[in-house]
C-alpha cells in the first residue's frame, strides 16, 4: 500500500515537472514572438514614414517599400506592403509640400 502510494507521489511529480517545462516552454515563445513582431511594427512604420517624408517626390520612389494612392484633394493613402500592414492617411500642402497625418490604423487581414 505505500509502495503504491509512493508511486503515485512520484508520478504526480513527473506530471508536475513536465507541466512546467511544457508552461515555460511557451513563455519563451510567447516573449520571443513579442520581440519579433515589434521588430516587424517599427520597420513598417520606418517604411511608412520614409514614404511619408518623400511624398511631394513621388516620381523618386519607384520601388518603394509602401504603396502610395491618391484619395483626392491633397489627401493620399499609404500604406505598408509587409506585415504587419499599417495604412497613413496624409493630407499633403501644395504650398509648404508637408505632409500631416491625419489617421493611422493597422489593417489586420
Amino acid at each position: 500500500m505505500i509502495i503504491a502510494w509512493v508511486l503515485s507521489l512520484l508520478i504526480l511529480l513527473s506530471s508536475l515537472v513536465m507541466h512546467l517545462e511544457r508552461l515555460a516552454a511557451l513563455e519563451i515563445i510567447g516573449a520571443n514572438t513579442f520581440v519579433e513582431t515589434h521588430k516587424q511594427f517599427i520597420a513598417a512604420e520606418k517604411a511608412i514614414l520614409e514614404c511619408e517624408q518623400h511624398l511631394s517626390k513621388i516620381a523618386i520612389l519607384d520601388n518603394a517599400s509602401c504603396h502610395i494612392q491618391s484619395t483626392g484633394k491633397n489627401l493620399w493613402l499609404i500604406s505598408s506592403k509587409g506585415r504587419p500592414r499599417l495604412e497613413v492617411l496624409v493630407f499633403l500642402d501644395e504650398k509648404t509640400q508637408m505632409a500631416t497625418r491625419l489617421n493611422w490604423r493597422q489593417n489586420f487581414e
